[in-house]
């Protein structure tokens, strides 16, 4: 899931809502796991706003239509500039709605690109409530940044979310130089599903071999469907807003077969991947007791096996989103070390 400038969703578990209690945490049962135990000091205060914000009733299906109608984003910043656009989507498939910051004349000088895509668990969230932050992220860059409106599960399986966010890459990349983009410094970005599906997005464009690719910034992605499934994780991780069971709905209803399943459609989970060899540089960020802190590390170390060089940024105390709260100095840092990469992965002209 995403942080909260996003489409909301339910936290569903008892446990991880025993701990919301004015920003401190619950009386705990003698022996019982108290999880703020491994939260960061300067996070424990927010525990009551995400308690208020987001609820504790289950992450289900039949929550699924209302929890799309909440929207808890930030309004877009005056500047830099964004528009809207349609374009073509995936043959057979309807039109893709793309958001473009920063695009448009920029005198004689082509500045890099990054293709976005946004997160929600592959369920949940939309481009529009995204602009904010990829507004600040395009300032300090200078940098072009378009972001996909694609199609959500479970309506539409994989391949379905893949060839719209490919059909932005390729609309990015045909029509680079009326954005003043430089059609060959483009980076892939997202977070949490958005992170999987920027991953996803990287190995179908080494697949295909038609857009090169400069890099890769991956923010808490969603990389592997048997988390919480056949691979159960200690009960301090993902107990705060994403946990195993939204996990395993959210894989499942992509896929459209069971997380964990023995097979699934190739390409789908990143980190099923057998071959990483090829792909773009990359940027991983992801918290200590984030669900998906072990999966980011072990796909990190793949990458650096597969010669691939990576920036892995692990916080300690951190949980899923922690980065919605800018006010902290570890979410200051974060960012900052994701522009940090991003900046020099872009100055690289090829």
């Amino acid at each position: 899931m995403d942080s909260f400038t996003r489409r909301s969703f339910c936290i569903g578990s008892s446990a991880a809502a025993a701990i919301f209690a004015s920003g401190t945490a619950a009386a705990a049962p003698p022996n019982a796991l108290d999880p703020m135990h491994y939260v960061h000091p300067e996070l424990r205060p927010y525990f009551s706003q995400i308690k208020q914000m987001f609820g504790d009733a289950p992450f289900t299906a039949t929550t699924l239509a209302g929890d799309r109608k909440r929207s808890f984003g930030r309004p877009p910043l005056p500047a830099p500039a964004w528009m809207e656009r349609t374009i073509p989507g995936p043959r057979g498939a309807p039109d893709v709605r793309v958001y473009i910051v920063n695009g448009g004349p920029a005198g004689d000088r082509l500045r890099p690109a990054i293709l976005h895509v946004h997160g929600g668990g592959f369920v949940l969230g939309d481009a529009k409530t995204s602009l904010s932050q990829l507004q600040e992220i395009a300032a300090a860059l200078d940098c072009v940044i378009v972001t996909v409106d694609y199609r959500l599960a479970p309506e539409t399986r994989f391949p379905g979310s893949l060839e719209d966010n490919y059909a932005g890459l390729r609309w990015l990349y045909a029509n680079a130089a009326s954005l003043s983009a430089d059609r060959s410094r483009i980076a892939v970005m997202g977070e949490s599903a958005g992170g999987g599906h920027a991953a996803m997005l990287a190995i179908a464009a080494r697949d295909r071999g038609e857009i090169p690719l400069i890099y890769q910034a991956l923010i808490y992605p969603m990389l592997d469907d048997r988390t919480g499934s056949i691979r159960r994780k200690p009960p301090y991780q993902g107990m705060i807003i994403w946990n195993e069971q939204r996990n395993r709905f959210g894989w499942s209803s992509l896929l459209g077969v069971p997380a964990g399943s023995r097979r699934v459609p190739y390409g789908s989970v990143p980190a099923r991947i057998e071959n990483l060899r090829g792909l773009p540089p990359a940027f991983i960020g992801v918290g200590s007791i984030d669900l998906f802190v072990d999966e980011d590390i072990e796909y990190a170390q793949r990458l650096v096996d597969a010669g691939i060089p990576v920036t892995l940024n692990v916080v300690p105390g951190a949980f899923h989103g922690f980065d919605a709260f800018p006010g902290t100095s570890i979410a200051v840092r974060f960012k900052s070390e994701l522009i940090a990469s991003l900046k020099a992965a872009l100055s690289n002209k090829s």
